[in-house]
């Protein structure tokens, strides 16, 4: 997993604002909290807590279909030099369909994430706080997509056994 994670970072760093943060992989794991890892680089600071899905599924006209996707992750993200504190990020390996949402839904209660390429996002601030908080509280994130290219959906699911103290590690880390 810890390689899975390093090129998946690599990518993460490549997207991220011109300044911000490098094109480099990370491999400063820092900490593992059960199914979550803590990642930490400088020049700037950057720090995150990160995991992969436990369970996939691809459908496409409701029945299982095998497909190859890249890396599938779900982040929180700190960046105290851009005044960052808690951004949720979720990649989900192929490139989801143009205008479409990622929806995100922790025991029950659903949120919605707005995509640009492979990359889906909360829309404010205070979606990232809210989508946080309950991610503390519950059990499991399920993060469903569509695909750009062949219309499939996919069914992540990501276990949250861990994320409370990955969070807070990651948090406390980059001084927040």
């Amino acid at each position: 997993m810890k390689s899975l994670l390093a090129l998946a970072l690599g990518g993460m760093m490549a997207l991220a604002p011109a300044g911000v943060a490098s094109a480099q992989e990370s491999t400063n794991r820092v900490a593992a909290k059960t199914d979550w890892s803590v990642f930490v680089e400088s020049n700037p600071t950057e720090c995150w807590a990160v995991s992969a899905p436990k369970k996939t599924v691809n459908t496409k006209d409701g029945r299982p279909v095998a497909v190859r996707r890249g890396d599938i992750l779900l982040f929180v993200t700190y960046r105290p030099s851009a005044n960052v504190k808690g951004e949720v990020s979720f990649t989900g390996g192929y490139g989801f369909r143009k205008g479409s949402t990622v929806s995100m839904e922790i025991d029950g209660k659903k949120y919605e994430l707005f995509t640009d390429g492979e990359w889906a996002w909360p829309a404010s601030k205070d979606d990232d706080a809210r989508i946080i908080t309950a991610m503390k509280r519950g059990k499991t994130a399920l993060l469903t997509g569509v695909s750009g290219r062949s219309g499939t959906v996919t069914k992540d699911t990501f276990s949250l056994l861990g994320f409370t103290a990955a969070v807070e590690e990651a948090a406390k880390r980059c001084g927040g």
